[in-house]
């Protein structure tokens, strides 16, 4: 895996993912989502969270194009152990908090707020439809905020009270939410 864009652009890293209990966004995918945030994320300025954490990847090309506070979620040990790894030897770990937690734990017990919010779930997780709800009548997302959930073309969000818009990359879909927004503004 690759990071596309910032201070970090052009390193990789390679988790041992064969084994674990994640399916890390791919490269183009990734890129493709950064491309769109660019346009619409001021990245020195966005508290960031990352609920389903996995490799990290997402929060490493954030933190590359000039995020200072990032908050990574995931309860698989191994994962957790790789990002806190890989934060120390990129000289990053000032910026990210890592957290060890299911991600319904800490939705329901965090009290910080964030201005982007990406959710990476297993695509067969069962409440994965469950996900917006949870996360748009939490208190975690700023008013103003973005919320994007990635998921696969078997589920559907375009009825979603919240929902603003979809990008497709084939199997990989991000669906974006926001509380408030104009109409057809971008």
């Amino acid at each position: 895996m690759r990071i596309s864009g910032g201070t970090l652009k052009g390193r990789t890293f390679y988790p041992p993912a064969d084994h674990w209990p994640t399916r890390p966004t791919t490269d183009f995918s990734r890129t493709a989502l950064f491309n769109i945030l660019n346009n619409r994320l001021d990245f020195e300025e966005v508290r960031f969270l990352d609920l389903f954490g996995g490799t990290g990847a997402h929060s490493y090309e954030i933190i590359s194009r000039g995020c200072q506070q990032v908050v990574y979620v995931d309860k698989f040990k191994p994962a957790v152990q790789f990002v806190t790894e890989k934060a120390r030897l990129w000289g990053i770990e000032s910026k990210i908090r890592i957290v060890h937690s299911d991600y319904l734990l800490y939705v329901r017990s965090s009290r910080d707020q964030f201005d982007y919010i990406f959710a990476g779930p297993p695509y067969d997780l069962p409440k994965l439809d469950e996900i917006p709800d949870l996360v748009m009548h939490s208190h975690l997302l700023e008013e103003s905020g973005l919320f994007v959930l990635e998921h696969n073309p078997r589920h559907d969000f375009c009825a979603h009270e919240h929902f603003y818009e979809t990008r497709n990359y084939g199997q990989t879909i991000f669906t974006f939410f926001r509380h408030t927004f104009e109409k057809g503004a971008q």
